[in-house]
């Protein structure tokens, strides 16, 4: 089958042949339908999150269950699956207190194999890695089982594939971890797919004032589809200022940093009332750092919070957001900017990286 492989950071991907082995007990083989473009992946190109290579990247993606291994329940072939690129043992302390999003019961093996340590792509002999256990820009996808949703069949798959990191990580961002409560002001800082997603996450929590934040007015543009109430170009304007002019001088009562940087997340600090709520979404490098003040976080009774995935649990909410999908409350449909084949992917990160797409998806 198919596969975009990284071997290099700042190189590209390259779509070559790879071997697959069969799924194992516990695991479940898919065929890929659709596979998001995404920043995380984006972050291991370009060797922010140096990871070891060779590694078929691709972790945003939906698909069709074509067998599956002995042990496995929560699946069968037929199914429609959105992937989880966290693990869900079950067991763990996270799992057992519904932080799944956090599982740690799977540890003792890199998330780049599976769970028992081996590869299920070679290439040429050479082992080949899977990003987050899966590995989605690939023809099909041998992965664990318990990393697999499935959902109802109506969902259309570039739509369901965007369940799977951009969706979650946004709207959950605002309804799981900081749990706005309606009439609440809030700030989004970065309109791409994540940002937009906390924009409409915000709009179904019932915000009052969306303000969302951008260097780019076409991404301004997107966000105003997706609920913002007001927008502004960081560029020309100082978001903290036009932030604190529309609270009277307090602050927004929460803001989301959907970039990740230090830039961005002092800025979101800065935005906040006091007693109100920061929170990091984005994924920033490994070795940013971002200077704070205790001083003024104890005076103010600041807090700032960190969110991975959207702090969702997946076997619960993929389902729950298709259903808001279907009844037409979410807005999905919209965040299809461009489509590729896989054999385009390098296109899709380029049109990624110049802000030119809310997301691109790779359609098999």
């Amino acid at each position: 089958m198919k596969a975009a492989v990284l071997y290099k950071a700042n190189t590209g991907l390259e779509v070559v042949d790879v071997e697959q082995q069969g799924p194992k007990a516990g695991e479940a083989r898919v065929k890929v339908k659709a596979a998001g473009v995404c920043h995380s992946d984006w972050h291991i190109m370009n060797g922010d999150w140096p990871l070891p290579l060779p590694m078929v990247l691709g972790h945003e993606a939906a698909g069709i269950v074509e067998d599956v291994a002995p042990g496995v329940t929560n699946v069968k072939p037929g199914d429609h699956v959105i992937f989880s690129f966290r693990p869900h043992c079950g067991r763990c302390l996270y799992c057992s207190i519904g932080r799944t999003i956090l599982c740690d019961g799977h540890n003792d093996t890199p998330r780049w194999v599976m769970f028992d340590g081996t590869h299920r792509l070679k290439r040429h002999g050479d082992e080949i890695k899977q990003m987050a256990r899966i590995g989605t820009f690939a023809e099909q996808v041998v992965c664990p089982a318990e990393q697999l949703v499935p959902i109802k069949k109506e969902m259309p798959w570039p739509q369901a594939a965007l369940l799977g990191c951009c969706v979650p990580t946004g709207v959950g961002a605002v309804t799981r971890c900081a749990e706005v409560e309606p009439g609440a002001s809030v700030m989004v800082v970065g309109c791409g797919g994540v940002g937009l997603n906390v924009v409409q996450g915000a709009r179904l929590a019932g915000a009052g004032a969306i303000v969302a934040v951008d260097l780019l007015d076409n991404k301004l543009e997107f966000a105003k589809k997706f609920g913002a109430t007001h927008t502004v170009n960081a560029s020309s304007t100082n978001a903290v200022e036009f932030v604190r002019g529309l609270t009277g001088g307090r602050g927004v009562d929460y803001a989301f940093d959907a970039i990740g940087g230090e830039a961005t997340t002092l800025q979101i600090l800065d935005a906040v009332r006091p007693g109100g709520t920061a929170v990091i979404v984005g994924m920033a490098a490994m070795n940013v750092r971002a200077p704070i003040t205790p001083y003024t976080m104890a005076l103010q009774e600041k807090c700032i919070k960190g969110t991975m995935y959207g702090s969702v649990r997946p076997n619960l909410d993929f389902p729950w957001l298709v259903d808001q999908y279907l009844a037409g409350n979410l807005k999905v449909d919209e965040l299809v900017s461009r489509t590729y084949k896989l054999e385009e992917i390098n296109e899709g990160f380029s049109a990624l990286r110049g802000g030119q797409v809310a997301r691109g998806v790779v359609v098999f």
